[in-house]
């Protein structure tokens, strides 16, 4: 029965997901290209080399790392952790499906914040968040209200990171090659997801519990908040010209 529901869910997914195709024609713009970016017509090479020489966004990436790590580890490992620590399984994935509902919260204010208060600060304030929260919640005896609490609390900081993380890209370079250089940055990300999921299970399976990654999740939180503050908010100098090389 329960591999009959995962099916029919996995297929409304896909239906839901097909979607996508022809409503991505309504979100297509034919605009023609800004003067500047006329002007500056840059390689994709160029610009790379000019993100990756740029302390700000090599920051912003590293920063971007401990999203990944923080976020896939609680996904694959919280429930499991909470049924570790003798709490029952519903109170598990109660505790993810705040998650959710907080991050819808939790994301439009980060992209509300950013239009008014530095977003260096807000990416900061994120991460040395989401350490305070984690460490509480391994510090304060476990229960259903904690883990509520947490997956409240870690809904608000989920995906926050996002709107300052991608407006910080396209302020600094440009809408020209800004997917390309946040896919780098998303990559990242994704790395840091991966060694989240990795390291969860193996260090659990060697010291029989996840208090480990726990604290390393609380590190890498301090590190990017403090990581993230030297951040500078303005475009890039660059020397416009007619054409690339």
């Amino acid at each position: 029965m329960a591999k009959t529901k995962t099916g029919q869910v996995i297929l409304i997914l896909a239906a839901m997901m097909l979607l996508v195709v022809p409503l991505a024609v309504f979100v297509s713009s034919p605009a023609q290209p800004k003067l500047a970016d006329r002007m500056s017509e840059q390689s994709v090479k160029q610009a790379l080399t000019e993100a990756f020489g740029h302390r700000s966004y090599v920051l912003l990436v590293l920063g971007f790392f401990t999203c990944g790590f923080q976020l896939a580890f609680v996904t694959v490992h919280f429930q499991r952790y909470v049924v570790e620590s003798g709490l029952g399984a519903s109170v598990g994935y109660w505790a993810f499906g705040l998650v959710g509902i907080f991050n819808i919260v939790g994301s439009l204010t980060s992209g509300w914040a950013g239009t008014r208060i530095p977003r260096r600060w807000i990416l900061s304030f994120i991460y040395i968040a989401r350490a305070l929260v984690t460490l509480a919640f391994i510090m304060l005896p476990i229960s259903s209200f904690s883990a509520y609490a947490f997956g409240a609390l870690t809904g608000l900081l989920w995906l926050s990171t996002v709107p300052p993380t991608s407006s910080l890209i396209g302020m600094m370079f440009g809408p020209r090659h800004f997917a390309m250089l946040y896919g780098f940055a998303f990559f990242s990300h994704q790395v840091g997801g991966f060694l989240g999921v990795l390291l969860g299970g193996v260090l659990r399976e060697q010291s029989g519990s996840y208090t480990i990654v726990w604290w390393l999740s609380i590190g890498l939180g301090v590190a990017s908040a403090l990581i993230n503050l030297p951040i500078v908010e303005r475009p890039v100098q660059r020397n416009l010209s007619p054409a690339a090389a």
